[in-house]
């Protein structure tokens, strides 16, 4: 093994994406797309990205819908080291169910839970980031990454971050606190503050750190993980008992509040593609012109700005639109403008209330 010592890298990898429909669906999400014209899949990048960290120590969490596939793009991972979620319970169940495995398999063990479906290019910030994080959890500390804003967003959480670094822990500020999604007008004084990072739900810590805090606050959801860590045949009994919540609210929020949460305030660039907007943003090069997802052969753009995705084979031909998003598919054609690519969540939505489930 190489890499950080006994450093072991958790992937969830869960979520549909729907805002990036119909790219993304419940049968094939985001993270197993490449969405960057890498060659590689945001799944595929995310390993690639952690395995300078970890070596070969991962655990990645899916549904098991999606097992199979998540197996196949990850052949450098054992197979026993993807664990299939019987049905979605939110991020603290599928990350306190890593951390419960671990826990027995090494004692000495810290981890470090990135989601499938961010984008980082800068490999080097990154590493570095976690490797000051590790430092700070094997202190015992919940340790997450904070990254510096680049725009006063609203569709992001903040880290109200602590004016000094901890004491022997160059670099590590305590979290005075999580600050849910703001408006524009208060992201703007966060960002102008310096005070705040973007919360990206990049967490690192000792497990029995991760499960202790979990234990303070819900200590039935604790014991269940552990339970299922020691007998994994009891996953099918004890999973659709715990609780859906995320990792934030289950733990990171109260445990800030009590003085035991610090964050690495990172500068690497940071995208989690949440829309066609960003992710038109995160292709586009000089900024003007027509960006295309796919192969460009197929797209034929007179006066146009904005992103195509050909993905049905036919030609799409785009003339005298600004900032416009077609997204073509073998059964399905999106067509909106980057700046409603938020509102794409509702077609889904009425799609699965009309009996069109299958189409999401």
């Amino acid at each position: 093994m190489s890499g950080i010592e006994h450093f072991w890298a958790v992937i969830p990898a869960g979520g549909a994406g729907t805002r990036l429909w119909p790219l993304s669906r419940r049968s094939s999400p985001k993270f197993l797309h490449d969405l960057t014209g890498s060659g590689r899949s945001l799944l595929q990048d995310t390993h690639d990205r952690l395995a300078p960290l970890a070596g070969d120590r991962f655990v990645v969490v899916t549904g098991e819908a999606h097992h199979e596939a998540v197996t196949a793009q990850l052949d450098g991972v054992a197979p026993d080291a993807v664990l299939a979620e019987p049905s979605p319970r939110d991020s603290m169940a599928a990350i306190g169910l890593a951390a419960a495995r671990l826990e027995l398999a090494d004692p000495e063990a810290v981890m470090g839970s990135f989601a499938a479906d961010h984008v980082i290019t800068d490999r080097e910030s990154f590493g570095e980031a976690v490797r000051v994080a590790v430092a700070a959890a094997r202190e015992d500390w919940l340790v997450t990454l904070g990254i510096e804003p680049s725009f006063p967003s609203s569709a992001f959480g903040y880290i109200h971050v602590g004016a000094e670094d901890l004491p022997g822990l160059a670099g590590v500020r305590r979290v005075e606190s999580f600050v849910e999604k703001p408006s524009v007008a208060v992201a703007e004084e966060y960002v102008a503050s310096g005070d705040y990072r973007w919360n990206a739900g990049m967490f690192v810590a000792r497990p029995r750190v991760l499960l202790d805090l979990l234990a303070q606050w819900h200590p039935q959801f604790a014991a269940d993980l552990r339970a299922i860590a020691a007998a994994p045949e009891r996953l099918d009994e004890l999973w659709p008992g715990l609780p859906k919540i995320a990792l934030d609210h289950a733990i990171a929020e109260p445990a800030a509040d009590a003085g035991r949460v610090a964050v690495v305030p990172a500068s690497f660039d940071w995208d989690d593609i949440g829309d066609f907007d960003s992710l038109a943003t995160l292709l586009e090069r000089a900024g003007t012109g027509t960006t295309v997802l796919g192969d460009a052969a197929l797209v034929r753009a007179v006066d146009a700005t904005g992103l195509v995705v050909p993905r049905s084979g036919r030609v799409v031909a785009v003339v005298g639109l600004d900032d416009v998003v077609v997204v073509d598919t073998h059964d399905a054609l999106l067509v909106t403008t980057r700046a409603l690519a938020q509102q794409v969540k509702q077609v889904v939505t009425g799609l699965q209330e009309d009996g069109h489930g299958d189409l999401t």
